[in-house]
């Protein structure tokens, strides 16, 4: 084993980010390859991002070797099958972004232009029946996949809803297990090498001193390391998505337990609602340029299911990056090195995606800087384009009722999202391109959803005669329907799995 091998992780900040960054570490590291160390204060806050999730959430506990069942029952967490989006493209409006695919793909192309095809001689008016997903959403009703043959029960793409906190002690307790050393206490000073600038120590208030080889920056807005200390500036995003503020309150749930996410589009911002065993999580996402706190929460609080479980709490926030996320011998993970507004609920991921290439580039104590600039390349890379399909929601509707809205709607946007949109405005395609992380199903929902529309469809799909398109259509609407017609209540399959009450 070489000698240039990092012998000392130190992660600053704990939380979602930092106690995932820790059990990642002790899992594919573990504490015989290198001391890993925790540096976190209970005296400031997190902001607990996070609560709903993208079916990537399930790959990250399956790596650690978490137990599904065990882990909802530890974080009080529920299924979810995609995002029903509220009055985004017009005002008494509706459409779902589910998870998986549409129908099945046929002759080489897209269930999508068959389906555009018969939208277009109204035969087909929305596309939510040829979606598992969207149809067991409307009735309540979810179940994991099983062996079935060609059904789609065989199949079923989800994510979870979670209680962030309670997320984060779960992994503490995972992480210290396996050997991470916790460190309470606020850092007072962080030193850096004078021969490189690169981070030697951080200094708590007790003037307890921990060097280290690696710093992982998980500090929250504020980027202690990556900003404060080695001066990454701040790509800022807010011309596109002039969100800043959210207020957020969780309150008392259902009986029914909607197996989804709700966003429902306000005068200057939108709602979240997230329900899970406990309690529903609630928040308002608001641009405070056309919008003040009090109106923000007014709205908030007489949107709610139940009564209010705590006080109202602020987060202000800036959307954009760091435009280095790696530095020297530093990387941030989480909201230090990036914020997206919750929309699509990709923040938990951009943790995991940054803990997984760091790994797959994990460095020696030499940093190269190929690697380095790669890294910072790929991130930066997915966080635009996270960001485009974020934008997407907002300047493609109908609604011109606010000057919030006026706004998104005409604004120019980035040209790689112009062309996905022109693309689409042509023959209805849609693509994944190379390593995003939403696919073309996802694409298409939004700009179905949200009211573009396709000159025509592909041309291929002329190849099947209209009567063989409406009998396999009816065949794939009608297997859908009955499966989930099977499928239990949530609260029911959530009761059976893993014992929520």
């Amino acid at each position: 084993m070489s000698d240039d091998r990092i012998r000392r992780i130190v992660i600053v900040g704990g939380g979602t980010a930092g106690w995932m960054a820790a059990a990642t570490f002790a899992k594919l590291l573990t504490t015989d390859y290198c001391a890993i160390t925790l540096v976190e204060s209970d005296a400031i806050g997190t902001v607990g991002v996070g609560e709903a999730t993208i079916p990537q959430m399930a790959t990250f506990n399956r790596m650690l070797g978490i137990d599904e069942a065990e882990f909802l029952r530890e974080t009080q967490g529920s299924f979810k099958l995609g995002i029903e989006f509220v009055d985004w493209t017009r005002i008494g409006h509706r459409y779902f972004h589910p998870f998986g695919s549409y129908g099945i793909n046929m002759n080489g192309i897209s269930f999508h232009a068959y389906w555009l095809r018969l939208h277009a001689l109204g035969e087909a008016p929305t596309i939510e029946p040829w979606s598992l997903q969207a149809m067991a959403s409307e009735q309540g009703k979810f179940m994991r996949p099983i062996d079935a043959g060609n059904s789609p029960l065989s199949d079923i793409a989800y994510a979870y809803h979670f209680d962030a906190g309670l997320y984060a002690r779960y992994l503490r307790r995972y992480a210290e297990a396996r050997g991470v050393v916790r460190h309470e206490g606020r850092i007072e000073r962080v030193e850096l090498r004078r021969e490189d600038g690169f981070v030697e120590a951080v200094t708590l208030a007790d003037g307890q001193r921990i060097e280290g080889d690696l710093f992982i920056d998980c500090s929250g807005f504020r980027g202690l390391l990556i900003e404060q200390t080695l001066g990454a500036k701040f790509v800022d995003w807010s011309h596109w998505l002039p969100c800043d503020r959210a207020v957020a309150v969780p309150c008392a749930g259902t009986e029914a337990m909607a197996p989804f996410t709700r966003s429902t589009a306000r005068r200057a911002g939108w709602q979240w609602r997230i329900p899970l065993q406990h309690r529903i999580g609630n928040g308002h996402v608001f641009s405070s340029a056309h919008m003040s706190d009090d109106e923000a929460t007014a709205i908030l609080l007489a949107n709610l299911d139940g009564e209010p479980l705590a006080e109202p709490r602020f987060v202000p926030f800036r959307t954009g990056h760091r435009d280095a996320m790696w530095i020297k011998n530093c990387v941030a993970i989480g909201l230090s090195s990036g914020f997206l507004e919750p929309l699509e609920s990709t923040s938990i991921w951009l943790i995991q995606s940054g803990l997984s290439r760091l790994m797959a580039m994990f460095p020696d104590r030499r940093f190269r800087s190929a690697e380095i600039e790669r890294y910072n390349r790929i991130l930066s890379t997915e966080y635009a384009e996270i960001r485009d399909f974020i934008i997407l929601h907002y300047h493609a509707t109908e609604r011109d009722d606010s000057e919030f809205w006026r706004h998104c709607r005409t604004m120019a946007v980035p040209e790689r999202l112009a062309e996905k949109m022109r693309v689409f405005r042509t023959h209805g395609r849609t693509f994944r391109e190379n390593e995003e992380l939403f696919n073309d199903t996802s694409w298409f929902a939004v700009m179905n959803g949200q009211g573009m529309r396709a000159e025509s469809h592909d041309p291929i799909a002329g190849t099947l005669s209209l009567d063989e398109t409406r009998a396999r259509l009816a065949h794939i609407r009608d297997a859908i329907g009955k499966s989930a017609d099977y499928m239990p209540t949530h609260r029911a399959f959530l009761e059976a799995y893993c014992g929520a009450g």
